[in-house]
């Protein structure tokens, strides 16, 4: 069932945000999670999320703007690596505190609580309009590389911060899209490198082919998308998708996920 699950979310996210900027991994990443550890399903998701823009950087390589992709991709490279190793102390914390509901105990666990906060927090950012409209002056460019990559390292919550640092850059539709890919590309690099050094190499590798096909699902739909979905009306289906996101949030917080 979870391959079934897992490829879905993963074809239709990543056709979707292509053109819409609504991220793989705030989809993705919840879904892991019903599955899996949430250090793991944040480490098998950015795995996917880098596989997949790195198939969308051979469709739009090409509109890439280098100045924009270094001021903010290269203070986002540390600031990943210091988020994924905020994840990893997080994950060997002790649990905050249990309960027993309908005679089963359910544990508190702090990273689980905090990714379960970010993750109503960067949902708000797609259901609330003034807040998808928030935008930065391009001098602040650098100072957006570290919160996109601090949290793309902690939770893999990058997208929706770095639209509203590019958007003011006076890029076209197809270098908006190509830069974002790129430096979302340093951050997945940094991030997966500091995973692997501490995460379970054992849980991460023994789920090989759930995450070929996930990667797979991916790329079918980033294809997809590159061919047939350039104009989508996303209204609706970021409020379906941020209100599933809020009750996983609130299965993670209570430990019940």
């Amino acid at each position: 069932m979870e391959y079934i699950i897992i490829s879905l979310a993963a074809i239709i996210t990543s056709g979707l945000t292509l053109f819409s900027g609504f991220g793989l991994g705030t989809l993705l990443m919840p879904v892991f999670a019903i599955f899996f550890p949430v250090d793991i399903a944040i480490g098998l998701t950015a795995v996917v999320h880098l596989f997949n823009n790195l198939f969308k950087f051979v469709l739009l390589g090409k509109y890439v703007d280098k100045t924009v992709a270094l001021k903010f991709g290269l203070p986002a490279i540390i600031a990943a690596f210091f988020g994924a190793r905020f994840l990893i102390s997080l994950s060997d914390l002790k649990p905050l505190l249990s309960y027993y509901f309908f005679g089963h105990e359910f544990m508190v666990m702090p990273v689980k609580l905090v990714i379960a906060i970010l993750m109503v927090l960067f949902s708000l950012f797609e259901i609330m309009p003034r807040l998808g409209k928030l935008t930065f002056e391009n001098k602040y460019l650098p100072f957006g590389g570290i919160l996109s990559g601090f949290f793309g390292g902690l939770s893999g919550h990058q997208g929706a911060l770095r639209s509203a640092f590019l958007i003011k850059c006076g890029l076209s539709k197809e270098g908006f899209i190509a830069t974002g890919v790129v430096i979302a590309c340093f951050v997945d690099i940094s991030r997966i490198f500091i995973y692997s050094t501490h995460l379970s190499l054992a849980e991460m590798s023994g789920n090989t082919y759930i995450l070929l096909t996930a990667i797979i699902a991916a790329f079918s739909g980033a294809f997809i998308g590159n061919r047939l979905i350039k104009k989508v009306t996303m209204r609706t289906v970021q409020l379906l998708v941020s209100i599933m996101i809020f009750g996983i949030a609130i299965g993670l917080g209570s430990g019940i996920i």
